[in-house]
């Protein structure tokens, strides 16, 4: 039996995983630990809450006495917690310079006082934007080159991961994940938020031209390769993690959810770009794939149509959290 310490557990990717880890690996516990911003959730984890095998802590990861509590009884830390919003850094930097930096630092000294392994998940954000016409993928070694107050925050949690490992031997792995969507995900996000409107009988609202291309996962297939990184890997390596998909622009997301949805193209509002819009991202996830033997498990287009199908299924679970983000697009002109 293992016993996890999970950050920002009760966010997006975090409540996913946690759902994951506990049915692949029944006999294990989970500990979460998030301080409940917006983005994070309990009800993401209702079913479980009276699962012996999971507990929920209320608390802030800058807090090393709370940290420090917690760690002691754990074998692994799965670092989800995290300020994570693009839009939101621009419009406030300092709430993700205190959590993805400062934050990291005081689990980064906890985990090496009680000797404890820390896995930090992180975003193909640090690297930048690759040209929108090239054939060019981050890889692990590609430079960090981060644009925006939020990626420049991660590019800081990943050195300092890097740092403790090279300098203290802290068993640590990291993963730089491209953009997730799926069950769970906060109605701000660019996938939820277009599906969520669409139900609403609003319009999907498309910075600039549209032509900006993400590599898209699914988030249950981000869950599988933490998975085997936990149980496979070698300590101190770090994976990109990517989608299954060949480069899409949000135009064409937006047209295929219109598809699937049954509805026209009409739809579709074009609004003011945001300052510093990284242009192309592309995730090669070969050395994962080489070394452990992960792929996505679906296409893009099965998924997608999935996470459709449970947003119109758990109204709700974000019907709640829509007014607060249509209060902070406004500010941002979306």
């Amino acid at each position: 039996m293992s016993k996890l310490l999970v950050t920002g557990g009760a966010g997006f990717i975090g409540s996913n995983f946690i759902h994951y880890w506990l049915a692949e690996h029944p006999d294990d516990e989970i500990c979460n630990l998030d301080i409940l911003t917006y983005a994070g959730n309990k009800t993401s984890l209702v079913d479980i809450k009276e699962d012996p095998r999971y507990t929920f802590i209320e608390g802030d990861i800058r807090n090393p006495d709370v940290v420090n509590d917690l760690i002691k009884d754990a074998d692994t830390i799965i670092h989800f917690a995290a300020e994570s919003h693009v839009d939101r850094s621009i419009l406030g930097p300092e709430a993700f310079i205190e959590t993805n930096i400062k934050g990291t630092y005081v689990l980064l000294e906890a985990a090496r006082e009680h000797g404890v392994h820390l896995h930090h998940v992180s975003t193909d954000e640090v690297f930048g934007a690759l040209e929108l016409n090239s054939k060019e993928k981050f890889t692990e070694s590609t430079p960090y080159d981060p644009s925006s107050p939020y990626s420049a925050s991660k590019a800081s949690s990943d050195h300092l991961v890097r740092a403790y490992h090279e300098t203290f031997g802290l068993p640590i792995s990291i993963t730089n994940c491209s953009n997730n969507f799926g069950p769970y995900q906060h109605p701000e996000k660019f996938v939820s938020r277009m599906i969520t409107n669409l139900i609403d009988g609003d319009n999907v609202k498309i910075y600039g031209d549209g032509k900006y291309v993400r590599d898209w996962l699914y988030v249950r297939d981000h869950c599988a390769a933490i998975d085997l990184i936990l149980q496979q890997s070698k300590v101190g390596e770090t994976y990109l993690v990517g989608g299954m998909t060949k480069d899409v622009n949000n135009l064409e997301v937006a047209k295929m959810l219109l598809d699937y949805m049954e509805l026209g193209e009409d739809r579709i509002e074009f609004v003011t770009d945001r300052p510093g819009h990284d242009r192309r991202y592309a995730v090669d996830w070969s050395k994962l794939n080489k070394d452990l033997g992960w792929e996505p498990e679906h296409s893009f287009k099965d998924w997608l149509h999935e996470t459709v199908d449970w947003y119109k299924a758990n109204e709700a679970w974000w019907r709640p959290l829509k007014e607060e983000a249509e209060s902070t697009y406004k500010k941002t002109g979306q």
